[in-house]
Protein backbone atom coordinates (compact mmCIF):
# COMPACT_ATOMS: atom_id res chain seq x y z
CA UNK A 1 0.00 0.00 0.00
CA UNK A 2 1.96 3.42 -1.14
CA UNK A 3 0.28 6.67 0.70
CA UNK A 4 0.16 9.78 -1.16
CA UNK A 5 1.06 12.41 1.12
CA UNK A 6 0.33 16.15 0.41
CA UNK A 7 1.56 19.24 2.17
CA UNK A 8 -0.90 21.76 0.11
CA UNK A 9 -4.76 21.02 2.07
CA UNK A 10 -5.89 22.60 -1.41
CA UNK A 11 -4.08 20.44 -3.82
CA UNK A 12 -5.42 17.51 -1.65
CA UNK A 13 -9.04 18.84 -1.85
CA UNK A 14 -8.98 18.76 -6.02
CA UNK A 15 -7.25 15.63 -5.61
CA UNK A 16 -10.21 13.75 -3.04
CA UNK A 17 -12.30 15.24 -5.74
CA UNK A 18 -10.83 13.82 -8.43
CA UNK A 19 -10.70 10.79 -7.30
CA UNK A 20 -14.49 10.64 -6.09
CA UNK A 21 -15.39 11.40 -9.11
CA UNK A 22 -13.50 8.36 -11.23
CA UNK A 23 -14.83 6.01 -8.03
CA UNK A 24 -17.95 3.68 -8.49
CA UNK A 25 -20.50 5.85 -6.61
CA UNK A 26 -24.21 5.71 -6.76
CA UNK A 27 -26.39 8.49 -7.91
CA UNK A 28 -27.60 9.53 -3.95
CA UNK A 29 -23.99 9.30 -3.27
CA UNK A 30 -22.68 11.98 -5.84
CA UNK A 31 -25.52 13.98 -4.97
CA UNK A 32 -24.41 14.00 -1.31
CA UNK A 33 -21.25 14.47 -2.27
CA UNK A 34 -21.96 17.28 -4.59
CA UNK A 35 -23.85 19.07 -1.42
CA UNK A 36 -21.19 18.95 1.03
CA UNK A 37 -19.23 20.36 -0.88
CA UNK A 38 -21.21 23.42 -0.96
CA UNK A 39 -20.18 23.64 2.56
CA UNK A 40 -17.26 25.97 2.76
CA UNK A 41 -19.74 28.69 0.37
CA UNK A 42 -22.43 28.37 2.63
CA UNK A 43 -20.02 29.14 5.52
CA UNK A 44 -19.00 32.13 4.40
CA UNK A 45 -22.50 33.39 2.68
CA UNK A 46 -23.44 32.97 6.85
CA UNK A 47 -20.45 35.41 8.05
CA UNK A 48 -21.83 37.90 5.33
CA UNK A 49 -25.18 37.65 6.43
CA UNK A 50 -26.26 36.81 9.30
CA UNK A 51 -25.06 39.89 11.14
CA UNK A 52 -27.22 42.31 8.46
CA UNK A 53 -30.32 39.67 9.91
CA UNK A 54 -29.48 39.35 13.82
CA UNK A 55 -28.13 43.20 14.74
CA UNK A 56 -28.66 46.82 13.33
CA UNK A 57 -25.42 48.02 15.19
CA UNK A 58 -22.03 47.87 14.35
CA UNK A 59 -20.41 46.41 17.13
CA UNK A 60 -23.25 43.71 17.26
CA UNK A 61 -22.70 42.56 13.27
CA UNK A 62 -18.85 42.79 13.91
CA UNK A 63 -19.39 39.98 17.03
CA UNK A 64 -22.02 38.00 14.77
CA UNK A 65 -19.67 37.84 12.19
CA UNK A 66 -16.55 36.61 14.51
CA UNK A 67 -19.38 34.20 15.94
CA UNK A 68 -20.32 32.46 12.67
CA UNK A 69 -16.55 32.60 11.20
CA UNK A 70 -14.79 30.66 14.51
CA UNK A 71 -17.45 29.22 16.27
CA UNK A 72 -20.45 28.05 14.13
CA UNK A 73 -18.00 25.01 12.29
CA UNK A 74 -16.68 23.41 15.38
CA UNK A 75 -19.88 23.51 17.13
CA UNK A 76 -21.48 21.83 13.86
CA UNK A 77 -18.65 19.85 13.53
CA UNK A 78 -19.23 18.60 17.26
CA UNK A 79 -22.27 17.55 16.44
CA UNK A 80 -21.46 15.54 13.30
CA UNK A 81 -18.64 13.47 15.54
CA UNK A 82 -21.79 12.70 18.03
CA UNK A 83 -24.38 11.68 15.49
CA UNK A 84 -21.87 9.52 13.88
CA UNK A 85 -18.30 8.75 15.16
CA UNK A 86 -15.91 7.41 12.75
CA UNK A 87 -13.62 4.99 13.06
CA UNK A 88 -9.79 5.63 12.81
CA UNK A 89 -7.57 2.99 9.89
CA UNK A 90 -8.72 2.09 6.22
CA UNK A 91 -11.75 3.82 5.07
CA UNK A 92 -13.52 2.88 1.91
CA UNK A 93 -14.18 5.69 -0.56
CA UNK A 94 -18.37 5.89 -0.85
CA UNK A 95 -18.72 4.83 2.96
CA UNK A 96 -20.97 5.77 5.81
CA UNK A 97 -17.59 6.60 7.82
CA UNK A 98 -15.71 8.57 4.46
CA UNK A 99 -19.28 11.17 4.11
CA UNK A 100 -19.47 11.69 8.07
CA UNK A 101 -15.46 12.39 7.67
CA UNK A 102 -15.75 14.85 4.45
CA UNK A 103 -18.68 16.79 6.35
CA UNK A 104 -16.16 17.31 8.54
CA UNK A 105 -13.36 18.29 6.78
CA UNK A 106 -15.53 20.86 4.88
CA UNK A 107 -16.29 22.70 7.93
CA UNK A 108 -12.49 23.19 8.03
CA UNK A 109 -12.14 24.25 4.29
CA UNK A 110 -12.14 27.64 4.98
CA UNK A 111 -9.56 28.27 7.20
CA UNK A 112 -7.45 25.61 4.77
CA UNK A 113 -7.92 27.98 2.06
CA UNK A 114 -7.03 31.07 4.28
CA UNK A 115 -4.61 30.27 6.65
CA UNK A 116 -4.50 33.84 7.65
CA UNK A 117 -7.56 33.53 9.60
CA UNK A 118 -6.30 30.66 12.43
CA UNK A 119 -2.97 33.35 12.65
CA UNK A 120 -4.92 36.44 13.83
CA UNK A 121 -5.74 33.69 16.84
CA UNK A 122 -2.38 32.68 17.41
CA UNK A 123 -1.47 36.54 18.20
CA UNK A 124 -3.69 35.90 21.12
CA UNK A 125 -1.70 33.77 23.72
CA UNK A 126 -3.97 30.50 24.47
CA UNK A 127 -6.46 31.10 21.78
CA UNK A 128 -5.46 29.49 18.81
CA UNK A 129 -5.11 26.08 21.23
CA UNK A 130 -8.43 26.90 22.74
CA UNK A 131 -10.33 27.32 19.59
CA UNK A 132 -8.54 24.20 18.72
CA UNK A 133 -10.22 22.10 21.66
CA UNK A 134 -13.77 23.43 20.47
CA UNK A 135 -13.21 20.73 17.34
CA UNK A 136 -12.19 18.48 19.54
CA UNK A 137 -8.70 18.28 19.54
CA UNK A 138 -6.95 17.59 22.76
CA UNK A 139 -4.48 20.44 23.24
CA UNK A 140 -1.60 20.41 26.23
CA UNK A 141 -0.61 23.71 28.20
CA UNK A 142 1.84 26.32 26.78
CA UNK A 143 2.26 25.02 23.07
CA UNK A 144 4.09 27.43 20.87
CA UNK A 145 3.22 27.88 17.39
CA UNK A 146 5.14 28.91 14.45
CA UNK A 147 3.89 31.01 12.00
CA UNK A 148 2.64 28.93 8.97
CA UNK A 149 1.53 25.39 11.22
CA UNK A 150 -1.20 24.35 9.41
CA UNK A 151 -3.73 21.49 10.90
CA UNK A 152 -6.45 19.47 9.08
CA UNK A 153 -8.97 17.25 10.87
CA UNK A 154 -8.55 19.00 14.33
CA UNK A 155 -9.96 16.63 16.07
CA UNK A 156 -7.71 13.98 14.83
CA UNK A 157 -5.23 15.92 16.64
CA UNK A 158 -3.60 15.04 20.37
CA UNK A 159 -0.37 16.86 22.01
CA UNK A 160 0.94 17.44 25.32
CA UNK A 161 2.35 19.88 27.34
CA UNK A 162 5.25 22.52 26.15
CA UNK A 163 5.31 21.53 22.65
CA UNK A 164 7.27 23.49 20.17
CA UNK A 165 6.06 23.81 16.22
CA UNK A 166 8.61 25.00 13.85
CA UNK A 167 7.71 27.27 11.07
CA UNK A 168 5.37 25.99 8.32
CA UNK A 169 4.78 22.42 10.22
CA UNK A 170 1.88 20.44 8.39
CA UNK A 171 -0.12 18.36 10.65
CA UNK A 172 -2.48 16.20 8.08
CA UNK A 173 -4.40 13.04 10.22
CA UNK A 174 -5.81 11.52 6.39
CA UNK A 175 -3.85 10.83 3.35
CA UNK A 176 -5.23 8.52 0.37
CA UNK A 177 -3.42 5.11 0.04
CA UNK A 178 -3.25 3.51 -3.24
CA UNK A 179 -4.24 0.09 -2.75
CA UNK A 180 -2.71 -2.72 -4.91
CA UNK A 181 -5.73 -3.17 -6.93
CA UNK A 182 -4.73 0.78 -8.33
CA UNK A 183 -8.13 1.59 -6.07
CA UNK A 184 -7.72 4.12 -3.79
CA UNK A 185 -8.66 4.29 0.08
CA UNK A 186 -8.62 6.92 3.13
CA UNK A 187 -5.94 6.37 5.77
CA UNK A 188 -7.64 8.01 8.92
CA UNK A 189 -5.66 8.16 12.75
CA UNK A 190 -4.77 10.64 15.42
CA UNK A 191 -1.58 12.43 15.27
CA UNK A 192 -0.13 12.46 19.12
CA UNK A 193 2.50 14.20 19.68
CA UNK A 194 4.20 13.92 23.42
CA UNK A 195 4.99 16.20 26.19
CA UNK A 196 8.06 18.55 25.51
CA UNK A 197 8.91 17.85 21.88
CA UNK A 198 9.86 20.18 19.24
CA UNK A 199 8.68 19.85 15.69
CA UNK A 200 11.18 20.84 13.21
CA UNK A 201 10.15 23.49 10.09
CA UNK A 202 8.28 22.38 7.65
CA UNK A 203 8.09 18.82 8.68
CA UNK A 204 4.89 17.03 7.80
CA UNK A 205 3.46 14.36 10.18
CA UNK A 206 0.87 12.16 8.67
CA UNK A 207 -2.33 9.87 9.77
CA UNK A 208 -1.95 7.96 13.21
CA UNK A 209 1.58 8.96 13.15
CA UNK A 210 3.17 9.31 16.64
CA UNK A 211 6.35 11.58 17.92
CA UNK A 212 7.51 11.02 21.54
CA UNK A 213 7.96 12.71 24.46
CA UNK A 214 10.92 15.00 24.66
CA UNK A 215 11.60 14.47 21.07
CA UNK A 216 13.69 16.84 18.86
CA UNK A 217 13.19 16.44 15.28
CA UNK A 218 14.62 17.74 12.10
CA UNK A 219 13.68 20.37 9.80
CA UNK A 220 11.57 18.46 6.56
CA UNK A 221 10.56 15.25 8.69
CA UNK A 222 8.16 13.80 7.00
CA UNK A 223 6.33 10.93 8.75
CA UNK A 224 4.37 8.09 6.84
CA UNK A 225 0.47 6.60 8.22
CA UNK A 226 1.18 5.01 11.72
CA UNK A 227 4.70 5.45 11.97
CA UNK A 228 6.34 6.98 14.59
CA UNK A 229 9.78 9.08 15.87
CA UNK A 230 11.45 7.76 18.94
CA UNK A 231 14.70 7.45 20.30
CA UNK A 232 15.68 10.23 17.46
CA UNK A 233 14.65 8.15 14.51
CA UNK A 234 11.69 7.37 12.42
CA UNK A 235 9.85 4.02 12.71
CA UNK A 236 7.44 2.86 10.21
CA UNK A 237 4.57 0.80 10.34
CA UNK A 238 5.60 -2.35 9.28
CA UNK A 239 8.82 -2.33 11.44
CA UNK A 240 6.67 -1.78 14.84
CA UNK A 241 5.31 -5.01 13.92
Amino acid sequence: MQASLFDDPIAENRKLNSQLAHAELTKRQKLLLLALNFIPLAHVSLVVLLPLVISRSWPGRALTAIAALYLLPPLLALAVRKRARVAEGEIPFGSKDFFTWWASLQLQMVFCRFPALEELLRLVPGLYSAWLRLWGARIGRLTFWSPGTLILDRSYVQIGDDVIFGAGVRINPHVLAKKSDDSFELLLGKVKIGDRASIGGYSLITAGAEIGAGEVTDALLVLPPFSVFKDGKRIRAKEQR
